[in-house]
């Protein structure tokens, strides 16, 4: 990046390790998949990190839990609105659905009852179940959003009896590896910095215990690296290789409960945090243990991204800091747009193309680059929506109103397109054209004067 842009970079990261008084900090810029700026301040072993040292993840972990999750859904092997009861039978919260554990809104504790998990030698799944009795149902299902670390190391569980073998086993098979994530692990490797509670009121420090929380691991349990967490934060933008379809993230990222109120600014998906700041919808999570703080957060729509730990339980402001990070970025360096290059269209689409009528109200349906159709008032806002080919004429809408909708292409006996119908209306060349199927029918006298 230009020098004045790394700079502006460096200052950030540096007021925050200094303000946040963090024993290390290091943090990384990504753009299309590709670290494009990192830096550190502070040490860790009296050396500076770098992009490979290790650091606790913390509820970055429920976001790769969430990935297997929807790899099981899209295996046909659950579905999202299936109850928890039907693949982990005998627990006192079987009536919650696998998509309210994965937003949050299942109405669970927030933590494990007992001692403080993330502080304390963890049990097995049967010695969690036991704690976990009905009085743990802090709100009905589906009521809000209660973030919950119980939840998922339910949905640990879950995995676990899906696939016949441990979460951990599931997520490291696939998605660490397909992802190249080789130093995200479960307990610290070499090279990892250790995690440090500072002192209030003196610039001393303590070592915070990193023990292995067992059943809740799910929750918070993972070791990376920012080379690591930068391929992660691709995939949440959309570059998911073999891992899951694109759709699958993009229905990740979706927003299923608001945690802040009316005029929403976070909020939560499936395994993902939301956030709109600046203008942008960004997508990714925060996490927290005892010593360690860690973030990452992307932009779909302009690829930049930004990943930041810590090793300190309080002081950083994480997420501002990777939200400013790509602020920066995106502003002194703004991505260019792609070059428009002709691009190959089947010749059959181009008669669907051009002016429908809703009614009286015109619509524009275009092709884009991608063989989809997109549909929009031909002036101002209104109900707007993506389709992708199913076949036969018939296109699944994927955004907007029509989200799920099928739309159908009526033709003549020739074979010439006359009509459009999506969720029981009727769309045509002319306004009402009397010779398509309007519902209702059309006045014999015509329009008038």
């Amino acid at each position: 990046m230009l020098p004045t842009t790394e700079f502006a970079l460096l200052r950030r990261i540096a007021t925050e390790q200094s303000a946040g008084r963090a024993p290390s900090l290091v943090a990384a810029v990504v753009r299309d998949g590709e670290i494009i700026w990192s830096g550190a301040r502070g040490s860790v072993g009296g050396t500076a990190p770098d992009t490979r040292t290790q650091y606790r993840l913390g509820s970055i972990t429920k976001s790769l839990v969430a990935a297997v999750v929807l790899r099981l859904r899209d295996e046909g092997v659950l579905d999202l609105n299936d109850p928890l009861d039907k693949h982990v039978p005998g627990t006192a919260f079987g009536a919650a659905t696998i998509a309210q554990l994965l937003a949050h809104t299942s109405g669970l504790t927030s933590e494990s009852p007992g001692s403080w998990w993330e502080r304390s030698q963890g049990a097995d799944w049967a010695a969690l179940n036991a704690t976990l009795t009905p009085e743990q149902a802090k709100h009905r299902a589906g009521r809000r959003f209660h973030y919950s670390n119980v939840g998922y190391g339910l949905l640990g569980e879950l995995i676990a009896r899906s696939r016949g073998d441990g979460w951990l086993a599931a997520v490291r098979t696939e998605v660490l590896e397909p992802l190249g994530m080789s130093r995200t692990t479960d307990r610290p490797d070499e090279g990892h910095a250790r995690g440090w509670a500072v002192h209030p009121f003196a610039d001393v420090v303590l070592p915070e215990p990193a023990p292995d929380a067992g059943a809740m691991a799910p929750a918070g349990q993972l070791w990376s690296c920012v080379d690591d967490l930068v391929r992660w934060t691709a995939f949440v933008g959309g570059r998911t290789g073999e891992v899951l379809h694109p759709d699958t993230v993009a229905e990740m990222r979706e927003v299923a409960a608001v945690d802040d109120g009316d005029a929403w600014t976070t909020g939560y998906g499936l395994g993902l945090q939301l956030v709109r700041s600046g203008g942008r919808r960004l997508a990714g999570h925060t996490g927290s243990m005892p010593g360690f703080l860690a973030c990452t957060m992307i932009d779909p729509a302009t690829q930049t991204g930004a990943v930041a730990f810590a090793d300190t339980t309080s002081g950083v402001s994480i997420l501002s800091l990777v939200l400013d990070l790509i602020a920066i970025a995106d502003e002194q360096e703004p991505a260019l747009p792609r070059e428009w290059r002709p691009a190959r269209t089947d010749p059959a689409l181009l008669e669907l193309t051009g002016l429908w009528h809703w009614g009286p109200a015109p619509f524009h349906l275009r092709v884009l680059p991608n063989g989809w159709l997109n549909l929009a008032p031909a002036d101002g806002p209104g109900r707007a929506s993506r389709f992708r080919p199913l076949g036969d004429d018939r296109w699944l809408g994927l955004d907007g109103y029509y989200a799920g909708e099928t739309l159908t292409v009526g033709r003549t006996a020739e074979g010439t397109p006359r009509h459009l119908e999506l969720a029981t209306f009727v769309f045509t060349r002319t306004p009402y054209d009397p010779s398509a199927p309007i519902p209702g029918g059309v006045d014999e006298t015509g329009w008038q004067g």
